[in-house]
C-alpha cells in the first residue's frame, strides 16, 4: 500500500506564496506522471498540475503562470510552488501518481491551503 504524505499548507494572504511537498512511500523513479489535485469545499477534486518524469509539466488554466510543479526522484518527493495566491486557490491539496488523468493510488490526508486576508 503506497502512502502519500502532503505537507506545507497553511494560511496565507492573497498574493503570497507557499511550497507544498508530497512524500511518497515507494520509489517514484519509474512513475511516468505525478500530479497535484485540489478540492475546494463543495466542489469536485480537480487536477491542477502534472509533472512528467523527464521534467515536462502541465497546468490547469486556473493556475498556469502561478504554480510550478517539480519532483525529486531520489527523495521520492513531489513539490508544488504556489505564487500569487488567490482566495479561489483555497482548497485541500493532494498528490498522486497519474494513470492518464486519473489517480493511481489511495489518497493521502492532503494539506489545507487557505488564502485569506
Amino acid at each position: 500500500q503506497v502512502q502519500l504524505v502532503e505537507s506545507g499548507g497553511g494560511l496565507v494572504q492573497p498574493g503570497g506564496s507557499l511550497r507544498l511537498s508530497c512524500a511518497v512511500s515507494r520509489s517514484i523513479f519509474s512513475i511516468y506522471a505525478m500530479g497535484w489535485y485540489r478540492q475546494a469545499p463543495g466542489k469536485q477534486r480537480e487536477l491542477v498540475a502534472t509533472i512528467i518524469r523527464g521534467g515536462y509539466t502541465h497546468y490547469s488554466d486556473s493556475v498556469k503562470g502561478r504554480f510550478s510543479g517539480s519532483r525529486d526522484n531520489a527523495k521520492n518527493t513531489v513539490y508544488l510552488q504556489m505564487n500569487s495566491l488567490k482566495p479561489e486557490d483555497t482548497a485541500v491539496y493532494y498528490c498522486n501518481a497519474l494513470n492518464g488523468d486519473s489517480p493511481r493510488w489511495d489518497w493521502g490526508q492532503g494539506t489545507q491551503v487557505t488564502v485569506s486576508s
